[in-house]
């Protein structure tokens, strides 16, 4: 039986839809004002075509864009003039043009800023991102790249964001809280219960304490009081089940 040779398929992975056309413009060293869409369009459409032919499922900003792109080709074949609410033409080569300026220079300060990100990283981290890029991707909008971003937008983002921050849970405080207990202090309390009492089992310590606090304390004191070997114990069957007793009664 002839053994049928495998292979793997590894295509770029890319940010956006922006940052593939821009992969294909450096690529072929284009003037981004001046385009060829036929050639970007090819390109961008066999790119998607190989991403369906290896069932990678397609995110819907992409097929956006290639939607886009065809409507300029198309528009560029039968020109057909698309006005706006004012009367004035509408030139999607150069809106998207444009989009693609603007992008990229975004992306160059992301990546000067990713330098200073790195270095804070190494002091404290700035809560969940993960959490937060998703919550960011479940509420974009499909072509919302195309959208233009003007000072109102950028506006409408900043109030999105401080609404946001404002909205989240108050940062936890911890107060600080000083217990009357010391260690010396429960060794003598239960020194003092011993002489009273033939021993004391683990119930009745926690009877005698107040708290989880005073507990933690009572306990703490006879783990000292055996290191010293100044009680006895003995451990039961089950949890938490032991009993101590003073070492001179055990001599007696």
């Amino acid at each position: 039986m002839i053994q049928q040779e495998t292979f793997a398929i590894k295509l770029p992975q890319f940010e956006g839809p922006f940052d593939l056309l821009l992969f294909f413009i450096e690529r072929d060293e284009l003037d981004i004002h001046d385009i060829p869409i036929a050639k970007i369009t090819d390109d961008f459409l066999g790119y998607i075509q190989q991403l369906n032919a290896l069932n990678i499922e397609i995110a819907s900003e992409f097929i956006f864009i290639a939607a886009t792109l065809m409507r300029i080709k198309a528009k560029m074949l039968l020109p057909r003039p698309e006005l706006d609410e004012v009367g004035n033409e509408i030139d999607l080569k150069k809106d998207l043009v444009q989009k693609l300026i603007e992008y990229k220079k975004f992306k160059q300060v992301a990546e000067e800023l990713r330098v200073y990100e790195a270095e804070r990283f190494k002091q404290e981290k700035r809560g969940n991102i993960a959490e937060d890029l998703k919550l960011a991707a479940e509420t974009s909008e499909a072509g919302e790249e195309l959208s233009t971003l003007g000072l109102y937008r950028l506006l409408l983002v900043y109030e999105r964001i401080m609404s946001r921050y404002r909205s989240r849970s108050v940062d936890a405080t911890h107060t600080v809280v000083q217990y009357p207990y010391t260690i010396e202090q429960q060794k003598k309390v239960i020194g003092e219960l011993l002489s009273l009492n033939e021993k004391i089992d683990f119930q009745q310590m926690l009877r005698n304490s107040e708290n989880k606090v005073h507990f933690v304390y009572n306990f703490l004191a006879v783990l000292e009081m055996l290191q010293q070997q100044l009680i006895s114990i003995q451990t039961g069957l089950g949890f938490n089940d032991f009993s101590v007793w003073n070492k001179r009664t055990e001599l007696e």
